[in-house]
């Protein structure tokens, strides 16, 4: 099993603006001649996204970017089934976790769930895709955790964005 907390924020750690809004992730008009461009093979391998249930109401919103794939929407709220593949789940992250053996779990938000995946140690890896914007303020995506990670890769793109890549030092 390995779980990846993917998110994109502001260069300043912020995934949404104060009201929630999140207009400005459209890639940046800048560009970076030495970077490269975007693909998404990784999404090829993939076997299942977590995430809470305003992040799969905006997801909803904007238009389903996650197919077919396996999703799992954590929430306590009764919220509509629109595609056979997502179902929802309100127990225990642990034991949820324990159901993703020789998976590819890609955890996709909201700001709270990634906390609690990483206050439980669920988390092995985290890819950070950062959009060249300083927002001030908003929504920040780590809280009060503190955890050591190790640099495994950075990739810049020619749109201005930054995938840095890092393994999470387990605190079990």
């Amino acid at each position: 099993m390995s779980v990846t907390l993917h998110m994109v924020a502001s260069l300043d750690g912020f995934i949404a603006k104060k009201d929630n809004d999140v207009s400005w992730m459209d890639a940046p008009e800048n560009t970076y001649d030495k970077g490269v461009e975007m693909t998404a093979d990784v999404l090829e391998t993939i076997d299942c996204y977590v995430m809470g249930s305003h992040t799969y109401e905006l997801a909803l919103e904007l238009g389903w970017p996650y197919g077919d794939t396996q999703t799992i929407v954590v929430t306590s709220r009764t919220l509509p089934s629109t595609r056979k593949s997502v179902e929802f789940y309100s127990g225990d992250l642990k034991v949820l976790a324990q159901k993703f053996e020789q998976k590819n779990v890609w955890l996709v938000g909201g700001a709270m769930l990634c906390q609690e995946f990483l206050r439980l140690n669920l988390v092995d890896e985290v890819c950070l895709t950062v959009v060249p914007i300083l927002l001030g303020e908003g929504v920040a995506l780590f809280g009060g955790n503190e955890h050591t990670l190790r640099l495994k890769e950075v990739t810049a793109f020619k749109n201005g964005m930054v995938d840095l890549w890092y393994t999470v030092a387990r605190t079990d």
